[in-house]
């Protein structure tokens, strides 16, 4: 199979991806960030939407959710359901300490021509050897990672959950993610396969925009530490978002789009 990979369509092809995810937000939306009482729940939202924390695109698939508790060990999901606009589950906070909830979606699309015709197909890594006819010519491949994560406490904050796991985009908080209040300032950290994402560019947008006539969204850039601070105006729940391209794919001859998206919340 000749694999040719041209840089400029490929850079078209996730700018437009960049596109779409700038105007159809992944975001996840528990009922709560910080509870307290002997048998505390937590509901949690999951979709693809324009406006923040409002159901009206697509469900959140949650084939690849992941919950820790802040002993380390994984969590089960209870009453899982998806509906037309949005997916929902519930988890018990069995422990006290702090919990991270997680979707991470890995998956590869392809372009290439059979005997001149287009054809495009999107899957798995370890599917490219057989999913792409060994007669295809003009292949170009690309990778996408995609973290979506929140961070629930029960009583006390803990850190064991807020470690990084080395893989694509993550936010290792400085500031702990569920101590923050309108007008203090919050630091964390962004981290690229384990090492510092320096210059990134870090969106950040309270919730509820359906109701402003701006998007009163902050940009901040990462320093050489991968570190940025922000100081919150007022408080509620703000989606916090970055994304970076680069050829660092594990799969031969494919770039990488990587992306990270949080909401956090901030209490009065």
């Amino acid at each position: 199979m000749k694999k040719v990979i041209s840089t400029a369509l490929l850079v078209t092809a996730l700018s437009a991806v960049s596109v779409a995810a700038q105007a159809h937000r992944v975001w996840l939306l528990p009922s709560a960030t910080v509870l307290s009482g002997t048998d505390p729940w937590v509901t949690v939202d999951g979709a693809v939407s324009n406006d923040l924390f409002y159901f009206e695109h697509f469900p959140l698939q949650l084939d690849n959710l992941a919950i820790v508790s802040p002993d380390g060990k994984p969590v089960t999901a209870q009453n899982l359901s998806k509906g037309r606009y949005r997916s929902t589950f519930d988890v018990k906070l069995e422990q006290p300490g702090t919990y991270k909830m997680t979707v991470l979606n890995n998956g590869v699309f392809a372009n290439y021509k059979i005997d001149g015709q287009n054809k495009r197909w999107r899957g798995k890594a370890d599917q490219i050897a057989t999913a792409i006819p060994a007669n295809a010519t003009d292949v170009k491949l690309s990778e996408s990672q995609g973290r979506v994560e929140v961070f629930v406490t029960a009583g006390k904050p803990t850190t064991e959950t807020l470690k990084p796991t080395g893989v694509g985009l993550e936010m290792i908080p400085v500031t702990h993610p569920n101590n923050l209040a309108s007008g203090e300032k919050a630091t964390f950290r962004m981290m690229l396969d384990g090492q510092p994402a320096s210059g990134l560019a870090v969106e950040i947008v309270p919730g509820g925009n359906r109701y402003r006539d701006k998007l009163n969204d902050m940009k901040v850039t990462t320093d050489e530490s991968g570190t940025f601070s922000v100081t919150w105006p007022n408080p509620g729940m703000y989606w916090m978002s970055a994304s970076v391209q680069d050829d660092k794919s594990k799969i031969k001859d494919a770039r990488r789009h990587a992306s990270y998206a949080t909401t956090i919340e901030v209490l009065p």
